[in-house]
């Protein structure tokens, strides 16, 4: 029985061993890969976990690979795969990793969130003195567990998909401003997902089988979700219905599900593995923006052009969408938060936003205002929302149009900047 027991023992730390030579070589292999640089700050100093969460395949390990890289010898770790969510002892996979890398300075390990209790394990090597990065697809999770058992420990950073700055970085050259806008509408329809950008790769096939993996590797599985047929349902109308609002009695008859607590669970984690997010509509009464509907968007053009979504039809909501994206960057951030603007006669405004207590800006996203009643109703809306939310910042993204115009409405009076959309996402700023 003893033998039995030594010679599982040793299958066992073979297995482990093995399977951390062969992501070594993936190690080696994404260290020889050209490589475009971040807009991400990886905070410097000892002591404090780094935490980079972003959806799946956005190149949160390449990140990460790159930084650790400079700061010298570190181990790696990817836990998506089966073998290592069986262990139960841990400290093996340590010892062997320290053998390995030759006691690294630093240890690294991607999507840490597919093994049970990672939080635990996560927490006993910081207190041992190990210097940590971890990645994770899943932002719930990962903010629950960290706030519950690290608390100010650790350090997060956000990584979403290409920027279009990014997206530019890539091409390796000057461009003129036509050529950049040119490019814009390229990014517009295929996104910032990295790896199709960077390889000879079908688009919309990677995208297709990405968006996949997300459903059964972090919805379905992880929540436990029986009928797959309605929450992807629920995630195709999502991409038809970007920039719309939703109530629950619309995605009930949808789904076809009947109990509002699982429509409630599945937006959840829609949201929490960075498919989706939703919008509130702006209130000062904390009561008022908890009842109110929300808006739909979503984490990456690319996706909505690979589910077979017309850009055509979809070209004034991918424009909304690309800012809206950016916005959420900053909000996840820390930097501002933002909602949508609608009064009692249905007139909108896409984006307030506002930093600490005060609203600094709205934002309103047309794509073509070349006929004069839709421009006139787009600067309208804005100057509504100026007046209610005590806000002069009024802007107005758009394909081309440059400039500022002034408006006056019923005794309101107001100034309006028109800038191109791509210029928007270059600057960097509202």
């Amino acid at each position: 029985m003893v033998e039995r027991f030594i010679n599982k023992l040793v299958f066992k730390l073979k297995m482990i061993r093995d399977r951390l030579i062969l992501q070594q070589r993936e190690l080696t292999r994404k260290l020889n890969e050209s490589y475009v640089e971040r807009d991400v700050l990886f905070p410097a100093g000892e002591g404090l976990i780094k935490v980079i969460i972003g959806p799946r395949r956005t190149g949160k390990s390449t990140f990460a690979i790159r930084q650790l890289q400079k700061q010298g010898k570190f181990a790696y770790c990817n836990f998506d795969d089966e073998e290592f969510v069986r262990i139960t002892d841990y400290q093996e996979l340590v010892t062997e990793l320290e053998t390995l890398y030759e006691m690294p300075h630093f240890f690294l390990f991607d999507e840490i969130q597919n093994i049970p209790r990672w939080e635990l394990l996560v927490n006993r090597l910081q207190r041992q003195g190990y210097q940590l990065v971890i990645t994770g697809s899943n932002a719930h999770l990962l903010s629950k567990e960290l706030a519950t058992h690290l608390t100010g420990r650790h350090q997060q950073i956000i990584l979403f998909p290409f920027s279009f700055k990014e997206f530019l970085r890539k091409k390796n050259q000057h461009l003129t401003s036509y050529e950049t806008a040119q490019e814009f509408e390229n990014y517009l329809q295929q996104g910032g997902f990295p790896e199709p950008l960077s390889k000879e790769l079908d688009k919309e096939d990677y995208l297709k089988t990405l968006f996949n993996n997300i459903l059964y590797k972090d919805i379905v599985k992880r929540w436990n979700i029986r009928s797959v047929p309605s929450i992807d349902q629920l995630a195709q109308y999502f991409f038809s219905a970007i920039g719309n609002e939703f109530s629950y009695h619309s995605l009930r008859r949808v789904t076809g599900v009947k109990s509002t607590a699982t429509i409630e669970k599945y937006l959840h984690a829609l949201q929490e593995a960075f498919l989706f997010f939703f919008l509130t509509r702006f209130s000062f009464k904390a009561k008022e923006r908890e009842t109110a509907q929300k808006k739909i968007y979503c984490i990456d053009n690319g996706f909505i052009q690979a589910k077979g979504i017309s850009f055509s039809q979809q070209r004034g909501k991918m424009y909304e969408n690309i800012a809206a994206i950016e916005l959420k960057k900053r909000e996840m951030q820390g930097k501002i938060h933002f909602f949508y603007w609608k009064n009692p006669q249905q007139e909108e405004v896409d984006f307030v936003i506002k930093e600490g207590l005060k609203v600094t800006q709205l934002i309103q996203v047309c794509e073509d205002i070349s006929n004069e009643k839709t421009k006139m109703r787009e600067m309208r809306a804005l100057l509504k929302a100026s007046r209610e939310l005590h806000c002069s910042d009024l802007l107005l993204l758009t394909r081309e149009k440059e400039g500022t115009e002034k408006m006056e409405w019923f005794g309101m009076r107001g100034e309006v900047r028109f800038l191109p959309l791509w210029k928007w996402l270059l600057e960097g700023k509202f």
